[in-house]
């Protein structure tokens, strides 16, 4: 089930919206509001997994609200303004529908959404795959675990650097690491991921991968000493 919220100010938008997330049966409407404000502390804590957003509302508009946003949900921008689809866009959303809003339409925007909640939401069902998906602008790509080298978050995306290149998504460094086997990876800094058995070597504050150079902060640094070095560690006893 796919928790969304409607964000509209528009009173007949917003309810024609809402019947239409009733009869989709993998959609469930978590809130809904005339001002983005009154759904911040929701979406925040991660329980809005979709947003249906317009662009043009009072105080803020759906734009400014997308750059504020530390950790973004899906995305499907509503509005009667097609000017705003290139920024939109830009910005990684899912899809974006004109109003009037067909429920034809809708049902089209609510299936991508799914499809892409079942890419990054793993089955407890089934066994660990080896490999996941990310959106990378329009691009889903396919990325193998025991590729990464490692991963580094910015705001409100990260870029994972892997043996076959770096991708770009609208990611959290957070919601990525909580997918990432803790035998297999380990934080090394507010801002980094690391691949363990791809560090090549530790000095001082930083450690090695390939002719990468990668910060060990202060916070991170006896966790990673024990759990990368300590273990394997041949000494002279």
């Amino acid at each position: 089930m796919i928790n969304c919220v409607i964000i509209d100010d528009e009173p007949l938008a917003r309810e024609g919206l809402a019947s239409y997330v009733r009869e989709v049966d993998f959609l469930s409407l978590a809130g809904v509001c005339e001002n983005p404000l009154e759904l911040l502390p929701l979406i925040d804590r991660g329980a809005a997994d979709l947003i249906f957003l317009d662009i043009q509302m009072p105080k803020m508009n759906g734009i400014e609200f997308l750059k504020i946003l530390q950790k973004p949900p899906m995305v499907v921008i509503t509005t009667a303004y097609p000017s705003y689809a290139l920024e939109g866009f830009q910005l990684n959303v899912l899809d974006y529908l004109l109003k009037p809003v067909t429920f034809e339409r809708f049902f089209k925007a609510a299936a991508k959404a799914r499809d892409y909640h079942k890419l990054l939401t793993p089955d407890p069902a089934k066994p660990a795959e080896n490999y996941f998906f990310i959106k990378c602008g329009s691009k889903y790509e396919k990325v193998l675990f025991d590729e990464i080298l490692y991963v580094e978050g910015m705001q409100n995306y990260v870029t994972i650097y892997s043996t076959r290149g770096k991708y770009v998504t609208m990611l959290s460094l957070k919601n990525l690491e909580e997918k990432m086997a803790e035998n297999a990876f380990i934080r090394v800094h507010k801002s980094f991921i690391a691949a363990i058995s791809k560090i090549d070597g530790i000095e001082g504050g930083e450690l090695f991968i390939g002719s990468s150079r990668i910060p060990i902060s202060r916070t991170y640094r006896d966790q990673v000493i024990e759990q990368v070095v300590s273990k394997r560690l041949w000494d002279k006893k």
